[in-house]
């Protein structure tokens, strides 16, 4: 928000520097960014007016003009195209000097005499315009002080606003915290409701109450909008970083200034029947008065006539119904628009403007009246025309809800560390317009204002009541408390013991956004719909993730992109996934591997990592968290096929492991094989608690057996068999030789086990391990057909 001091000054006029006023606009929480003078530094100039204007005899580009100071006559040669009889401008006389130490001195142009220099903005330091000379009112007084005159003693203060201060996105706004800072009144200009002249009203209808639950409109005929808009308005605006334009158009800029409600004017003669607020229909078009042609969404909401959009709501306006010089009737448009609903759509379109920055945030919905009456009186006074009167559409069931917030005096002591008198917090609370409803026992029950929508509960009004009374009148104190040892469960895993293995098997931690690209997660997650933001920050980080693959695999890209041939992460973090009206936010483990198994090195191969890599790095994650996972085949349809495992634990699925599915990764546009894993965190956190067991004095029992299996016999099976009839007494069980050849037929293969045997406290005998290692076979046998190799 950028303002002019002596605006700000003409509502409130604290007794205090500029210096000092802005240091308690930032003490009271709105951060001035930095100020400006609103003129180059000069002297020695004037109000001047020409009284003749000759051709040179030598240059058929410039001008021999006869300019009175208010004490003399002068000849001063001049270039301007704009330059006439009659016209005032800021005249440099003789001895003067113009920004940049530059002294004006007599001289000759072109052989003829010039006493003096005729101005532009641009030479003054007013704007970048330098098209031509700057033209005064016609009742700009001869002679006095250009600086005087425009009030040039002035600067520019830029305010850096929190998104919750909505209210203060307006003169009215900022003046009403300054009165309060220092217990002043405000001197608000006086609105008065405009009589109707005739009896032409605009037809309104509203078809979207939720995203417009109030619109109001005015027709003001026989405008003209040929007349020059008053200097003091255009440096207003000037000084507040806006554009003179024309008269309507500055008009309802400079009451958005003041009064924090942005407006429209349409041209009535370009509107077919009358407006409609409705969404947007597909594939409608729109050129904007930027000149842009944009394409609109069903999920935007427009201003409309009977035939086509008009506007894009509370954004800006569309060319083909803007006013001109040629106007006659006006439309005038003041609405509360519901800052859901426009959140976002400003960008969308690859657009900021001023009212689409206050929309967004929440304007008072009381405004509209109040700021329509204004426009209307101040373009009455410039343009002239004849008003009609106001037609205003509610749905009362959509504006925002009155809010009520209880203040405890206690806990408003317990917070700023101080107790302040009740008179004193009642006089805070009623010069910042909160209503002081009811007195309670232990404190008040506040009606919050319309213009407060960032007040909703307790600790913000303590908030008004610290920052008002001044945080550097709040006592400094250390804070004092008992900090005891929190019991932990010794069985629950910390995440930082997971983070500290993966570095440890030369993994890299990553840390993505929560929000991610729509597409990319319909490739990786399909089966899942991502909750879309309301206000993202671009078209690609548009959805809540419901897999961490999502932004590591854009990780994974970036890394290639810049020739990174070895790349194994993961990451920690939420993701997000809806239960009917309940968002559910998931803890979960991600990882993906590509390039060799090992970095570079004379000692190491160049082998390329693949599936059981990864999953003997999981299985030493899961034999550090002290669980048993089974890896079962699986399909998913972000995996390959037949590279996919389930992994599950006491039958309840803890994740899943695969190669990328080749179109995905083609999609994509990944090189390698891409291994993932993807694990859910509370579930496997949990593990057993460590307990001490002696190791046995005896000797151990090995035996060896070999198998033959069909192909398709996971190991996984193998083993819960052979340790499901092998007694408490086992102790490890190993694979030590796969093979498969054609000697043992096509869907077969042969499988050699070791299996040992110790007993904690004797030796044990062969006939007790015969028993054993029999009951094994023959399970094997039964349960899986396994037969023996001899």
């Amino acid at each position: 928000m950028k303002f002019s001091e002596q605006w700000l000054r003409e509502w409130v006029n604290p007794e205090i520097s500029s210096q000092e006023l802005m240091d308690q606009i930032t003490m009271a929480g709105l951060e001035v960014d930095g100020f400006e003078a609103v003129a180059g530094a000069f002297q020695g100039v004037v109000v001047g007016e020409v009284q003749s204007v000759e051709a040179h005899p030598d240059a058929d580009k410039l001008r021999i003009c006869q300019v009175y100071d208010g004490q003399q006559t002068v000849q001063v040669v001049c270039g301007a195209p704009n330059v006439r009889n009659g016209l005032k401008v800021p005249f440099a006389v003789v001895g003067a000097v113009l920004p940049g130490n530059f002294t004006i001195k007599k001289a000759k142009l072109r052989g003829q005499p010039s006493e003096g220099m005729l101005c532009s903005e641009s030479e003054l330091e007013l704007s970048g315009n330098h098209e031509g000379l700057m033209e005064l009112p016609a009742d700009a007084p001869v002679g006095a002080d250009l600086s005087d005159y425009l009030g040039l003693n002035d600067i520019s203060i830029d305010v850096d606003l929190t998104p919750n201060r909505a209210d203060c996105l307006s003169i009215r706004g900022i003046a009403r915290e300054v009165g309060v800072l220092n217990s002043l009144l405000l001197e608000s200009p006086d609105i008065r409701e405009v009589e109707a002249v005739h009896s032409d009203v605009p037809d309104i209808r509203v078809e979207a109450p939720a995203g417009c639950p109030r619109y109001l409109g005015r027709i003001l005929r026989n405008v003209n909008l040929q007349a020059q808009t008053p200097l003091w308005m255009q440096e207003k605006l000037r000084r507040s970083g806006i554009r003179s334009i024309d008269a309507a158009v500055d008009v309802t800029n400079y009451v958005m200034l003041e009064q924090g409600q942005p407006m429209h004017a349409f041209d009535r003669a370009e509107i077919a029947g009358g407006i409609v607020v409705r969404m947007a229909r597909p594939a409608e078009k729109l050129v904007l008065l930027d000149g842009q042609e944009v394409e609109l969404t069903d999920q935007t909401l427009v201003i409309a006539d009977h035939d086509k959009p008009i506007a894009i709501a509370g954004i800006m306006g569309g060319e083909h119904s803007g006013v001109s010089a040629n106007t006659r009737d006006l439309i005038l448009e003041a609405a509360y628009f519901d800052p859901i609903t426009l959140a976002g759509k400003a960008r969308h379109y690859g657009l900021h403007t001023d009212a689409s920055h206050r929309f967004e945030r929440g304007v008072d919905y009381q405004l509209a009246r109040d700021a329509m009456e204004r426009a209307t009186s101040l373009l009455m006074e410039i343009v002239g025309g004849e008003p009609g009167d106001i037609v205003e559409v509610v749905s009362e069931a959509h504006l925002p809800d009155d809010r009520v917030v209880d203040l405890r005096t206690q806990r408003l002591t317990d917070v700023l560390g101080l107790a302040i008198d009740r008179t004193t917090i009642e006089e805070i609370l009623t010069r910042l317009g909160l209503h002081v409803d009811k007195l309670l026992k232990d404190g008040w029950r506040i009606r919050v204002p319309s213009f407060r929508p960032d007040i909703a509960i307790e600790e913000d009004l303590i908030e008004e009541v610290g920052r008002i009374y001044g945080y550097n009148n709040l006592p400094v104190t250390e804070p004092t408390g008992a900090l005891g040892l929190r019991a932990t469960e010794e069985a629950v895993r910390p995440v930082s013991s997971i983070r500290h293995y993966l570095v440890a098997q030369g993994y890299q931690e990553a840390i993505t956004y929560s929000f991610v690209d729509p597409k990319v997660q319909q490739m990786v997650d399909p089966e899942q719909d991502g909750i879309a933001l309301a206000n993202p920050i671009s078209s690609d980080l548009s959805v809540m993730r419901t897999s961490l693959w999502s932004g590591l695999l854009k990780t994974v890209a970036h890394n290639q992109n810049r020739q990174q041939p070895r790349i194994r992460l993961f990451e920690t973090g939420l993701r997000f996934v809806r239960e009917g009206e309940h968002i559910d936010q998931q803890p979960m483990l991600a990882g993906v591997v590509v390039g060799p198994e090992h970095p570079e090195n004379w000692a190491n191969g160049r082998r390329t990592a693949d599936f059981f890599d990864v999953k003997g790095d999981l299985e030493g994650l899961f034999q550090l968290l002290g669980i048993e996972v089974q890896f079962v085949g699986s399909q998913r349809p972000a995996l390959h096929p037949g590279q996919t495992a389930e992994l599950m634990r006491d039958g309840e699925r803890v994740g899943w492991l695969g190669t990328l599915h080749p179109q995905v990764q083609k999609n994509l546009e990944l090189n390698g094989t891409i291994l993932m894993f993807e694990l859910f965190l509370n579930s496997i956190v949990t593990g057993y608690v460590p307990n001490f067991k002696e190791i046995s004095k005896f000797p151990e029992v090995r035996r060896d057996l070999a198998i033959i299996i069909g192909s398709d016999v996971a190991f996984a099976d193998v083993e819960r068999v052979t340790r499901k009839h092998a007694g408490e007494r086992l102790t490890e069980l190993r694979a030590f030789d796969v093979y498969e050849g054609e000697s043992l037929g096509e869907g077969n293969r042969s499988l050699a086990l070791s299996l040992f045997w110790q007993h904690p406290e004797r030796t044990l005998n062969d006939d007790e391990v015969h028993s054993l290692f029999n009951g094994v076979i023959d399970a094997l046998k039964e349960e899986l057909g396994a037969t023996l190799r001899s």
